[in-house]
């Protein structure tokens, strides 16, 4: 599969407003569906996002709405499936029976793909895969593009590493969704960097990328190890880092000093608690990606060729990183 590496920059856009209605959860029509035989150059494209799970989502969500404007010659139906993929693919299998020019979805789970992608390339509609990958083979879609999400954990790996893995560390760790790509990849990356250190993961469980999850989650690991037993916490996002702090402080404890805690996403509430030094690393996730997926979708349309894979660069953070340029980013 060919690889290319992008700025973040390129996949930034010039100016988002992260509004109520990009935040939206619910399924949201952005005009009239139904194909791209309205006889104007306007495209059609279903847009299936995953939910509004956290504030990484809904600034996705922003920016992929913002590039499929009408202004930049899209009509876009957009379906947020409340983190079901059952109703997700459904959203697709509706996408390929109403005739859209172009698909874009950020799968929730990896596997389970085959059938509808299939449907989709036999109704001559190109796939763009955004965010999230698939187990389906490659030829089933045209494009991804996203993070690399297996490097951001061992981005985040790595700094543990190096912090405390001199140390016994006891580790607990908020899983993101079941099956999901980001999950899946950001616990193998930081488990190979941390391989042969003295930090040792004694609890693991989902918390669904949501805070209440990751607040209930970490409750219960509080009550099954107490505070003095648990010294770091990895954490898939920051919505669920953010949880854990509110259950690390009504534990009577103090996150990032007691409790160590590392995080993926650097949302601008991530960002201010790590500010905060309430987290004491945050590995960046970049949001941003509609205009490069939008871009994309057009070149597939035009019968350019593209890349099968398109990465954009991740940053990192310690406090006095964040502090430099929490007043300048867009997220």
């Amino acid at each position: 599969m060919n690889k290319k590496t992008l700025l973040a920059g390129f996949a930034v856009l010039g100016a988002i407003a992260l509004t109520a209605t990009g935040c939206a959860g619910s399924t949201d029509a952005g005009g009239d569906s139904g194909g791209g035989d309205s006889g104007s150059d306007t495209i059609t494209v279903g847009f299936a996002q995953t939910g509004s799970e956290s504030g990484w989502r809904s600034a996705n969500t922003a920016s992929m709405k913002e590039a499929f404007s009408a202004e930049n010659g899209f009509d876009l139906i957009f379906n947020a499936a409340d983190n079901d993929p059952a109703a997700q693919i459904a959203a697709v299998r509706d996408f390929i029976n109403q005739g859209v020019d172009a698909i874009v979805i950020a799968p929730i789970v990896s596997d389970g793909w085959d059938d509808v992608l299939q449907e989709a390339k036999d109704a001559g509609i190109p796939v763009v895969l955004e965010d999230r990958t698939v187990s389906a083979p490659d030829d089933l879609y045209a494009s991804w593009v996203g993070l690399d999400f297996r490097n951001e954990g061992v981005m985040a790996g790595e700094w543990a590493a190096e912090n405390f893995g001199d140390t016994e560390t006891n580790m607990v760790v908020l899983e993101g969704t079941t099956g999901s790509a980001p999950a899946n990849d950001r616990a193998e990356g930081f488990d190979e960097a941390v391989e042969g250190t003295s930090i040792k993961k004694i609890d693991s469980q989902t918390g669904d990328f949501t805070r209440d999850g990751g607040k209930t989650v970490m409750e219960g690991f509080l009550q099954k190890y107490g505070v003095d037993g648990i010294d770091l916490v990895y954490a898939h996002n920051d919505d669920m880092a953010l949880g854990a702090i509110e259950a690390i402080e009504a534990a009577g404890a103090k996150p990032g000093e007691d409790i160590k805690i590392i995080s993926i996403d650097a949302v601008k509430d991530g960002m201010l608690a790590l500010i905060d030094n309430k987290i004491n690393f945050i590995v960046e996730c970049n949001p941003l990606l509609g205009e490069l997926a939008a871009g994309i979708v057009k070149d597939v349309l035009a019968g350019e060729t593209v890349e099968k894979t398109y990465f954009v660069t991740d940053l990192s953070f310690t406090p006095e990183e964040a502090a430099k340029v929490i007043d300048e980013r867009l997220y």
